[in-house]
């Protein structure tokens, strides 16, 4: 089994870690390498940066599936409300990152929504894994 993906922040802020792909850290699409060099020198550990800063309307999320929740440093968690309610949240919160559901069992009650850096991102492909909208 390759571990390569296990060890904490591989990948940097706003990069994920696959095993299915060379090399192993992906930036999510519209964010490219922080650093280009470091990246192609197979170090991904600086991450990535958007493409264009974000301007609190317009801005849209794209939807990850088979991922690892980030880090939970900079989140907020609402068991009340449902998938819906929680993409309208993080749509109108100009700080919010990303969001998935809290619980994923019996619909997808609850909300986590991420609010600054998003780190330590890797995908799976059994059931640890997780949507993410981002």
């Amino acid at each position: 089994m390759d571990l390569q993906c296990d060890l904490y922040q591989k990948c940097g802020p706003y990069a994920y870690c696959s095993t299915n792909t060379a090399p192993l850290c992906n930036c999510i699409r519209g964010f490219i390498p922080w650093s280009m060099q470091q990246w192609n020198l197979g170090d991904g550990s600086s991450g990535c940066v958007r493409r264009t800063p974000l301007s609190c309307s317009g801005d849209g999320f794209l939807l990850m599936k088979k991922m690892k929740l980030p880090t939970t440093t900079m989140t907020t968690v609402d068991r009340r409300i449902n998938w819906k309610e929680c993409r309208e949240k993080c749509l109108t919160d100009c700080n919010c990152t990303a969001f998935a559901n809290a619980d994923i069992q019996n619909g997808g009650l609850g909300c986590v929504m991420w609010t600054g850096e998003l780190g330590d991102l890797r995908t799976y492909v059994d059931r640890r894994s997780r949507s993410l909208c981002q």
